[in-house]
């Protein structure tokens, strides 16, 4: 483990194989690992998703294996406490979210902090080689595992 404190966050909607993937590289690289959800106001812009405390029981079921190492909040904001919390030294993100990731940096530059490491990983792709997603599933297109419907 290479980084003391990691973040990750995300809506963590139809919680699926590609938010697996995201928190299981937090976690291989990070000691400890902060995990923001998204609250229903904040979750809510992106449309019809499940109330936050569902989100954050399903996301705890996955959690289990990883003991204590893991602290769960909700987000009202995009940047959460990436843009004042020294200790986080790294976030998980996926191609879709870089971008935030990289406005945090920039706002992290602008206050004096240590910029984050930023790991993107790639999409999970499901069984028709597109990306396995909230909203494909929500849609009935796929399950949480890729499969086509």
């Amino acid at each position: 483990m290479k980084y003391k404190n990691v973040a990750v966050g995300g809506t963590f909607d139809n919680f699926h194989k590609g938010h697996e993937k995201l928190l299981d590289e937090a976690f291989a690289i990070g000691q400890n690992v902060l995990i923001g959800v998204t609250s229903d106001e904040f979750g809510g812009e992106k449309g019809d998703i499940d109330p936050c405390a569902k989100r954050i029981s399903k996301l705890e079921e996955f959690l289990q294996k990883f003991k204590s190492r893991y602290i769960v909040k909700r987000l009202e904001e995009p940047y959460g406490p990436t843009i004042y919390d020294p200790e986080i030294d790294a976030i998980v993100v996926s191609r879709e979210t870089k971008p935030t990731a990289d406005k945090i940096n920039e706002i992290r530059k602008e206050k004096g902090m240590e910029p984050l490491e930023i790991f993107t990983i790639d999409w999970v792709l499901a069984d028709d080689g597109k990306p396995v997603s909230s909203s494909r599933i929500r849609n009935g297109e796929i399950d949480r595992d890729g499969k086509v419907i």
